[in-house]
């Protein structure tokens, strides 16, 4: 298993109810494929990718590139980059915590990457208190977190004695299998027989070992290294000069303030005590509704009238354009 970043990538903090734990993010996998370089074989200076317009093959300047949605084929909408810029999700340095769900509903088909969460400015505590209560609950935070400009889903989920982020991907971006020709299963309609399971479990049980991730090795890889190091030692190297990586954006300190979970529960039943509340008091204006004379009547309707006509020209000049067709994955351009 390859080590983890020392580096944190994402300081922020954990957030469910009134509780904050701060945290910092770290890489948990890392690519362990060949990746093979462009290079200028006349003088070893790295190759990118030029813009070329696809209809006439010549390059463009990228003033004059524009980024547009194809909603139908060859139909695009143009979207300027200050539209892009106001779509951009609020970035607030918070895992959000939305629910907590049993750790066996989310299918291994929604994981897409993962990273440590190690706690940081004395927030080691609230961050062991949060893991424990996941692990003897079997329960997992459904999160919802922005990093560099993009909103992901994500799971927050115990392993060992570190929380895992798992960023999930979207419901719309995992495809049904209603398209596929499975056979139903729990056994209903199968034409297996006994026998034929005795025999499949006993193959099962005989290739049944303990999971070691090290006992799986990248054969592709191993070769193509392998060669690496035989040129190494022969000598035929390059010196190929690259760009230096940027600093990474450091968030704010959040204060630990474990006393608040007593206040988030507190919260949360006084949410349930308001709305009960809130039933009572209207079964009882309705009640007394029908005492009120025709005038009193009339002047609350025409104020009524009046406040939804308010909150309409409010909504009419806040809300935004609504666009039909596909929905867009685009970054922040650079």
């Amino acid at each position: 298993m390859a080590s983890s970043s020392s580096r944190t990538i994402w300081k922020g903090a954990i957030s469910f109810g009134l509780v904050h734990i701060p945290v910092g993010l770290h890489t948990a996998t890392t690519d362990q494929g060949i990746d093979f370089d462009w290079l200028d074989k006349r003088t070893m200076d790295p190759v990118g990718y030029k813009r070329i317009n696809k209809r006439t093959g010549k390059e463009i300047d990228r003033e004059n590139i524009v980024k547009g949605v194809e909603y139908e084929d060859g139909q695009y909408v143009i979207i300027s980059p200050e539209e892009i810029e106001k779509a951009f999700p609020r970035t607030t340095q918070t895992i959000e915590i939305q629910r907590f769900v049993n750790a066996s509903e989310v299918s291994f088909v929604y994981l897409e990457r993962p990273y440590y969460v190690a706690p940081i400015n004395k927030g080691q505590k609230v961050y062991a208190l949060l893991r424990d209560t996941l692990v003897k609950t079997g329960k997992i935070g459904i999160a919802k977190v922005v990093i560099q400009t993009k909103q992901h889903l994500a799971a927050l989920v115990p392993s060992g004695d570190a929380l895992v982020l798992n960023l999930l991907r979207w419901g719309d971006e995992v495809r049904d299998t209603d398209g596929l020709d499975l056979p139903s299963s729990g056994g209903k309609g199968a034409s297996n027989s006994a026998a034929e399971m005795k025999m499949a479990k006993q193959l099962v049980d005989d290739m049944t070992e303990a999971w070691n991730p090290d006992d799986f090795q990248n054969e592709f890889k191993q070769t193509v290294m392998g060669l690496v190091e035989k040129k190494v030692k022969a000598g035929k190297t390059e010196t190929v000069f690259e760009p230096e990586e940027e600093a990474p954006a450091t968030g704010s300190n959040i204060l630990d303030l474990t006393e608040l979970l007593a206040r988030s529960l507190a919260k949360r039943k006084g949410k349930s005590e308001d709305a009960a509340s809130s039933d009572a008091s209207s079964s009882t204006a309705r009640s007394g509704k029908s005492s009120k004379s025709a005038s009193t009547g009339r002047s609350a309707s025409k104020k009524t009238a009046a406040t939804k006509s308010t909150k309409a020209a409010s909504r009419s000049k806040t809300s935004p354009t609504k666009t039909g067709g596909k929905t867009a994955k685009t970054r922040k351009a650079a």
